[in-house]
């Protein structure tokens, strides 16, 4: 009698390395004064691995530790003008790490009205030293930053946030969760008599609705006096504009933030940015707002002379 045994197959050991979940490196870059601080410090409050200014030529290795640390899972450092002559190597670098990890560019940056106001208030001198304006060393790092800027994954205008909104937005980007927390929706109203928004991905035209500037009792009023949203509601094409923008707004979001958009300025714009626009401005957030989304309003021109 022939007796077989049977052929016992030792149990595989588990790869730890390939449990290991894949290792991820943000690069915070960006103006000064754009908040990339806070934005570092968001990050380091997720968990992340967390370094400030690091050397440009330490760069490599550390994107090789990230990758290979047991004890990394995920990292983030700040590379800015500091940098001086090295940053013109960052792009070359940048393509180098890309390889060996996977890699995110984050922009930040802010309007010049904005970021001079920043520096004033903390009364800290612009990495560029203190022998010109804060205004002329933030045009030199802009123009210095451009080639960085064209790299970013991810390009952030801070000039809307303060500090706790730009973190609560980073946290809501890299954290995860609902989709609708993934984006965060800027709706402000503005005058075409002083320009369209630079930061505007969408833009609205509402001079086409009845202008309230033209009925002497609101002249001097806004479109968040209820006697002006009154008039300007009773109109059947107002009523009618609110509900297709909404419509459209609603379809559109879900897919910036399905093709990774991590916030949104819709721009409403009338004649003087003092009534139309308003009105229409602050009832699209309401609606964007009830619809799920996290959206608030400004209005850049409501202070400005009629």
């Amino acid at each position: 009698m022939t007796v077989v045994s049977p052929v016992v197959t030792p149990a595989a050991k588990p790869d730890r390395k390939a449990a290991r979940p894949p290792a991820e490196l943000v690069i915070i870059t960006g103006l000064s004064g754009s908040g990339k601080g806070s934005t570092l410090r968001a990050l380091e409050d997720l968990g992340y691995y967390a370094v400030d200014n690091l050397p440009i030529d330490l760069i490599p290795k550390f994107a090789e530790l990230t990758r290979d640390s047991p004890a990394i899972r995920a990292a983030a450092l700040v590379v800015d003008i500091r940098e001086g002559e090295s940053l013109k190597r960052f792009p070359t670098i940048y393509a180098r790490i890309k390889r060996m990890v996977a890699t995110r560019l984050v922009f930040l940056e802010a309007d010049d009205e904005t970021l001079v106001h920043r520096f004033s208030e903390t009364r800290r001198p612009h990495p560029l030293g203190t022998e010109n304006p804060v205004a002329k060393s933030l045009r030199t790092e802009r123009r210095r930053m451009a080639p960085i800027r064209a790299l970013a994954d991810v390009v952030v205008n801070t000039s809307k946030y303060n500090a706790n909104e730009l973190r609560a937005m980073i946290g809501d980007t890299f954290r995860g969760g609902r989709e609708e927390s993934k984006i965060r929706i800027g709706v402000t109203s503005f005058g075409f008599r002083h320009g369209i928004p630079p930061d505007s991905d969408l833009v609205f035209d509402v001079r086409f609705l009845p202008n309230p500037n033209y009925i002497p009792r609101f002249k001097k009023l806004t479109g968040r006096d209820p006697g002006v949203t009154k008039y300007i509601r009773s109109f059947p094409q107002t009523a009618e504009f609110i509900e297709r923008i909404t419509g459209l707004l609603t379809y559109l979001v879900p897919h910036y933030i399905k093709e990774g958009k991590s916030y949104l300025t819709i721009a409403f714009g009338c004649t003087g940015g003092h009534h139309r626009s308003v009105m229409i401005a602050d009832q699209v957030r309401t609606n964007l707002a009830k619809a799920g989304f996290k959206a608030k309003s400004a209005h850049r021109d409501l202070e400005k002379p009629v």
